[in-house]
């Protein structure tokens, strides 16, 4: 249903720096490096394209970060919920929700919030019990 997702960044360098961190602890790994930025995968990943790209926005304005928009990151166990948060705060990322578990979304829901450099707001959540 979705080919890819995107978010902007005003220092392709940076971004990059905390995407390859942060994404590393759900096995997610830059596939394509472009001039205006970089797209992730899994790793093994055989599409044409990476589902996940931070880019300079195209029309050259700063990037900003829209409301109620979001990227969540599927984590196959609690423990690399935890591990997404950690390296997201280690590669100063924002702290917008602590990992624990969201009953109130379903029983199994555990996840955290964070906000990347440039302000895109981040979710990684394990929809599976311990």
């Amino acid at each position: 249903m979705i080919s890819h997702v995107t978010v902007g960044t005003a220092d392709v360098s940076r971004a990059t720096q905390f995407y390859d961190a942060v994404l590393a602890t759900l096995g997610l790994a830059r596939a394509k490096t472009v001039k205006i930025g970089a797209g992730y995968a899994p790793e093994g990943f055989h599409g044409v394209e990476p589902p996940f790209w931070v880019l300079r926005p195209q029309n050259r304005q700063p990037p900003t970060v829209g409301n109620g928009c979001m990227v969540a990151f599927e984590a196959k166990t609690r423990a690399a919920v935890d591990a997404f948060h950690a390296a997201l705060l280690a590669q100063g990322g924002t702290d917008e929700g602590a990992p624990g578990l969201r009953p109130h979304f379903h029983p199994d829901f555990y996840g955290a919030y964070g906000r990347d450099l440039d302000g895109n707001k981040l979710c990684c959540v394990c929809h599976t019990p311990e």
